[in-house]
């Protein structure tokens, strides 16, 4: 059990299990050249104050060059006929959402546009959110991209005569702004994209006492402050499936209400197994608050700052690392946002 804040992940819990874990496409390629595929996926991280939050996907373009511009040639593309409608809070916990394969010039890309569908006049949109406090469908404004298409950076080979598995992390989240009291929602897409070389590893799977699990933790995994996975555990089992997650060690944060942050130093992920923080007959239980959390609240200025502006709350730990304890939307009219943090 991890109580108090900080701790290293033993060796004993480094098991490895060995495992084997859409739409269409149309390449473009010049005569004789060498091809490869891509086979594209979508994944989620957990959302905050929402009960679904929705999606339309017509294609995913793909291109060399990350200046390329959107009538340009050389665009690979997958297009989803017909356009699927993807509840991004139904893919938590390591469930991916295959969007389709396209086959394409072999060798290195490094843009991508996410192309969403266009909103009509009544709901179901074809994005939308729908508030956790009016359980209402509300359109989601997404005007970049219903033209060329949310723009990504990336930096993906593709081999010739192979698949390469990308995934793209749409950060539900981070990603949607209330726009303050107008009853208006716009997309400010987070999204990063993860290249998946096996489907034996890239995972860490854990479990939570399941008391803490009925809340809804949010488990993430951070390297120097920045979360690079993020989900919640199953409420029933407590057990947490972080994928697809890149070769490298982390910080594992578990943020519980009425409890402090715990979190777990030195956690490997590797290609070839899965890592195991614990066992379900040891679940992790965070320790609890010393005294009831606090409203940390303020405002970015000037307001026209307010549309692109992220806000997190860091901590930092005695001999151990700094981590991002919380995230607050802001608002995107009057620039407010509004923290609830243990002491």
């Amino acid at each position: 059990m991890i109580h108090s804040t900080l701790r290293r992940l033993a060796p004993w819990a480094l098991a490895a299990l060995l495992a084997a874990c859409g739409g269409g496409g149309g390449g473009i390629g010049g005569t004789g050249a060498a091809l490869g595929t891509m086979r594209v996926s979508i994944t989620d991280a957990p959302s905050c104050g929402y009960d679904a939050v929705n999606v339309t996907v017509e294609k995913v373009r793909v291109h060399q060059s990350a200046t390329a511009s959107d009538g340009d040639p050389g665009w690979s593309e997958v297009v989803l006929s017909p356009a699927r409608r993807i509840d991004l809070l139904s893919l938590t916990n390591g469930v991916l959402d295959e969007l389709g394969q396209t086959q394409l010039p072999a060798g290195t890309y490094t843009q991508l546009r996410l192309v969403l569908g266009s909103n009509g006049p009544t709901a179901p949109f074809a994005n939308s959110v729908v508030p956790s406090s009016t359980a209402t469908e509300v359109a989601l404004d997404t005007p970049s991209a219903q033209q060329s298409g949310l723009k990504l950076n990336m930096n993906v080979v593709v081999p010739a005569d192979k698949v390469a598995d990308v995934v793209l992390d749409f950060d539900a989240c981070k990603s949607v702004v209330k726009a303050g009291n107008s009853g208006r929602y716009n997309l400010k897409p987070v999204v990063s994209v993860t290249t998946v070389l096996s489907d034996a590893g890239q995972r860490i799977v854990g479990w939570i006492a399941p008391a803490v699990a009925a809340s809804a933790p949010s488990v993430s995994v951070q390297a120097s402050g920045v979360p690079v996975k993020a989900t919640v555990p199953d409420p029933t089992t407590g057990r947490f499936d972080l994928y697809p997650v890149p070769s490298g060690t982390y910080d594992l944060v578990i943020g519980a209400a009425g409890r402090v942050t715990s979190v777990m130093t030195g956690v490997p992920v590797v290609t070839s197994a899965y890592t195991y923080t614990n066992s379900e007959a040891q679940p992790i239980l965070p320790a609890a608050a010393a005294s009831a959390p606090r409203t940390v609240s303020g405002t970015v200025t000037p307001p026209a700052a307010a549309a692109s502006a992220a806000v997190s709350a860091l901590q930092s730990f005695t001999a151990g690392p700094t981590i991002e304890a919380a995230f607050a939307p802001v608002d995107a009219d009057t620039g407010a946002f509004e923290f609830s943090l243990p002491v």
